[in-house]
């Protein structure tokens, strides 16, 4: 396992500021996984600010909302696990 972060973000684009503390707290090795609400920072709209982070989105949230990802990993529970267990440790953003 190695000295590494999952932020995990629940919120959306209404609530930035929680974006920039989070990617101020990223690190190299770090990723970045939006789930819930949070998913809508997949949405092309925000590739480009994203494109330097690593990140993925939850799947089945994505369904649930109707948004598709632009530029972003999609995962489904199982790999939301790797992640957990890929990271020695994980931040919940909300």
């Amino acid at each position: 396992m190695s000295d590494t972060t999952l932020h995990i973000l629940n919120r959306g684009p209404n609530q930035a500021e929680l974006l920039n503390h989070c990617l101020d707290s990223y690190s190299d090795g770090d990723a970045l996984l939006f789930i819930e609400d949070g998913i809508y920072w997949a949405a092309e709209h925000y590739a480009e600010q994203l494109s330097q982070f690593h990140c993925f989105a939850l799947k089945p949230d994505l369904e649930a909302r109707g948004v598709s990802a632009s530029g972003i990993q999609t995962v489904d529970d199982a790999g939301f696990v790797d992640l957990c267990i890929n990271h020695s440790r994980s931040v919940s953003w909300s």
